[in-house]
């Protein structure tokens, strides 16, 4: 068992959660929220609160809010019950005596639809608060029925409005039902934003208003603490670093074209046509990776086509670079996980893909060479610091700067003693430049929220 010992910023976030019955804490990304959260509870259990419901991502409930209870000296004795499984699994779960039950989040609505009557739980722990950012989603129509019957509510995330302040309205409901930012989606876009992209009635994008941010920090300051990265445990230094690929003449040819047509010509007589901007802004993610899906005339994926070999060419330089330290790499497309495993087991590397736990506690004790992760399966909450600090971004996650920021705190987090690299492979003159400054962009909005609630 291990004695906690908390920072200043720590206590801090205790003593504003104590204070205030419904909050969020804003914390950056390996702050150490999990077991701030648990020095919460450990003060209300069982005295003011009687069951707490802790919500949060699959692998982040089943692993990380255990391991955080059973790791310190003042939560070890703390009963839990992980809800999971098939829903015969889930209701034994549910009836477990037990202070803190844990439920992904994708079983929010199934838990409300069987349970919502008699809903027993008075606290409610959101981890990763951001998975809530969406109004239409079922699994906020679903909590937004019960909050009334919640006395004590925490909202966890280091990333609150990783698309822009059009994503905190949900998010700040759940903490005071409207009071500050507006009662339903219409009143907060009337106060709040402006339409931006649009086809007569029809809006496909709201904007800020001019002074929307700073009137929006101003409502929201008094039940939401945030902190800066400096102001938290200091951690070793972070260097991201682009690694410029050049594609082929001829691959670089046929993605200018497709680009320009939007049509392309594959071998064996194939042709994929982009629908829409989406549709092509992915096909041409995947033609910078160096291979592409191919598809019938129904769209169903058929197989895929090699384009070039440029960026597995400098994922073999960076990985002799390590000399021998373990290197996490993260993709994006199915294909690449298949592509790259295959190259690497050829090499005699030792590689493996993230699955679940064992592989955590596998690469943590140093058994791994290189562990290959999507960011949305290893973006929230998993504790990688141990058993690396190198990093490789293979493909960026398709504009995404939460699965990004997320992803890149599974090592750069408290308990990294070691300076932290971040390589990204970026094909030249390639959407490749244009997504990693379009996230450097979409970062200045996020740390404008950050820095206006900073206590």
């Amino acid at each position: 068992m291990t004695e906690f010992r908390p920072h200043d910023y720590q206590k801090r976030a205790i003593r504003f959660c104590l204070d205030h019955k419904k909050c969020g804490l804003f914390l950056p990304m390996g702050a150490g929220k999990t077991v701030t959260t648990l020095t919460v509870l450990d003060q209300l259990v069982p005295i003011d609160v009687c069951k707490v419901l802790i919500i949060g991502p699959v692998r982040v409930i089943q692993s990380t809010w255990p391991d955080e209870i059973e790791k310190w000296d003042h939560t070890k004795d703390m009963s839990y019950s992980v809800v999971a499984g098939t829903p015969k699994q889930r209701e034994e779960a549910l009836q477990a005596d037990a202070d803190i039950f844990l439920i992904g989040k994708e079983n929010v609505q199934w838990l409300v639809d069987k349970h919502g009557r008699d809903w027993a739980f008075d606290m409610v722990v959101i981890d990763e608060l951001s998975a809530f950012k969406n109004p239409k989603a079922q699994r906020f129509k679903a909590l937004r029925k019960v909050m009334p019957l919640v006395d004590r509510f925490i909202g966890l995330t280091g990333t609150p409005a990783p698309r822009g302040i059009p994503d905190l309205w949900s998010q700040i409901y759940l903490m005071d039902r409207g009071e500050r930012l507006g009662r339903t989606l219409g009143q907060f876009r009337e106060r709040y934003l402006k339409p931006g992209r649009r086809n007569g009635y029809i809006v496909y994008e709201w904007k800020p208003q001019d002074d929307a941010e700073q009137r929006i920090y101003e409502r929201i300051g008094d039940i939401c603490m945030s902190l800066n990265q400096k102001e938290c445990a200091e951690l070793p230094p972070v260097q991201r670093l682009e690694i410029p690929i050049r594609m082929p003449a001829m691959a670089l040819d046929q993605y200018r074209a497709y680009k320009r047509e939007k049509v392309l010509e594959l071998n064996d007589n194939d042709t994929l046509i982009a629908a829409n901007a989406g549709v092509l802004c992915g096909q041409l993610l995947q033609m910078t990776s160096g291979e592409i899906y191919t598809k019938n005339d129904n769209g169903e994926i058929t197989g895929t086509q090699i384009v070039h070999s440029s960026k597995l060419a400098a994922l073999d330089d960076l990985i002799e670079s390590a000399n021998g330290n373990p290197v996490l790499v993260f993709y994006y497309f199915r294909h690449e996980l298949y592509r790259i495993k295959k190259h690497l087991q050829s090499m005699k590397v030792n590689v493996r893909e993230l699955v679940d736990a064992k592989d955590v506690n596998a690469w943590n004790r140093g058994h791994i060479d290189v562990l290959l992760a999507h960011p949305a399966s290893a973006g929230h909450g998993l504790n990688l610091q141990k058993g690396g600090h190198i990093m490789v971004w293979y493909t960026l996650p398709n504009w995404d700067l939460e699965l990004y920021q997320q992803a890149n705190a599974r090592l750069y987090r408290q308990g990294q003693n070691q300076n932290v690299l971040i390589y990204h492979l970026i094909a030249k003159d390639t959407i490749d430049e244009d997504m990693i400054m379009a996230l450097d962009r979409k970062k200045v909005t996020q740390q404008n929220l950050i820095d206006a609630l900073r206590r």
